[in-house]
């Protein structure tokens, strides 16, 4: 490091580190973060807006959020109420999306299943990020033998297939729909464990950490003040992304037979109800298949739109 007074033209002088005492008395205040500093809510979702595939997305996922919502006021029928007298009916006047086997209306299935869809993705994603992000920050920070033991045990989760693992897990615990939660957390929280501990370690020699660990700072303040909301932009990109898988692995669980049981209008064992059917009556199937894609959809698009605006290396 240059001694003082003797800096070359152009360059800070060598007490300018963050957190340091200047010869004038004053002290250098802290750097904010590595990169570009955070845009605030406003200009956050302005940028968001910017893109149209990103708003687009934004509006699929407020519109399912509506329905979900308003399905008590929107729906025509009760999302259990049988009428065999109409049962495989058509899309008609009386059924926009037609009935199932048991002769219940489609429509009113499918904005019932959106509450459920919804909720199981938020509390899983919200679960997972959360278990998984305080994993990943102490293992960053400690390191040592905290980091081994908390990186062996994320990697034995990461040995199986997610999907394998979920399944295994909700057949020892049984078919129900809270089971299908605790199956899906279980299987998601490591990623978000690698993530957020990459993220800490890439952060904590930086200079503005140094600068507060020289100040005696805590560790719980530096942890906390200074590295987790700097760490939290790729975890809230892949909790969005998230989304969709959970809402898939769900689907895919009730599809199966582990995941909601009849009479639960869940859009997975909706699809799975018209399977035998899918050749004559396509409607069965086909349309609770299609509030997944676009739903899935739109969260990715949300996702990506987040990505590009928190990460400027993502940047089109």
């Amino acid at each position: 490091m240059s001694v003082i007074g003797a800096e070359r033209p152009g360059t800070e002088p060598s007490w300018a580190v963050a957190g340091t005492r200047a010869p004038s008395g004053e002290v250098v205040p802290e750097a904010p973060s590595t990169g570009a500093r955070a845009p605030g809510r406003p200009a956050l979702l302005a940028k968001l807006l910017r893109s149209p595939l990103t708003a687009a997305g934004a509006a699929v996922v407020l519109v399912y959020v509506f329905l979900a919502l308003a399905a008590g006021v929107l729906a025509p029928y009760g999302p259990t109420e049988q009428d065999l007298a109409v049962r495989l009916a058509p899309p008609g006047p009386a059924h926009l999306l037609g009935t199932d086997s048991l002769g219940r209306d489609i429509l009113s299935r499918i904005l019932f299943g959106a509450r459920i869809d919804l909720v199981i993705a938020v509390t899983v994603v919200a679960a997972t990020a959360l278990v998984g992000s305080a994993v990943g920050l102490l293992a960053g920070y400690a390191g040592g033998w905290v980091d081994e033991v908390l990186m062996r045990v994320t990697d034995m989760f990461l040995a199986f297939p997610s999907l394998i693992l979920a399944m295994a897990i909700a057949a020892v615990l049984g078919p129900s729909l809270p089971n299908t939660l605790v199956a899906i957390a279980a299987v998601s929280w490591p990623a978000y464990a690698r993530l957020m501990r990459g993220q800490v370690l890439a952060l904590r020699e930086a200079l503005y950490v140094e600068a507060a660990r020289s100040l005696g700072a805590s560790p719980g303040r530096i942890v906390l003040r200074h590295l987790l909301p700097n760490a939290l932009g790729p975890v809230l990109v892949q909790a969005t992304l998230d989304m969709g898988g959970v809402i898939v692995t769900a689907a895919g669980l009730s599809f199966i037979g582990f995941g909601a049981q009849p009479p639960t209008p869940e859009w997975g064992l909706m699809v799975s109800d018209g399977r035998r059917t899918i050749m004559e009556q396509w409607w069965v199937a086909t349309f609770p298949g299609l509030a997944i894609l676009l739903l899935v959809l739109g969260f990715n698009l949300v996702g990506d739109g987040l990505r590009d605006v928190l990460d400027p290396r993502w940047r089109r």
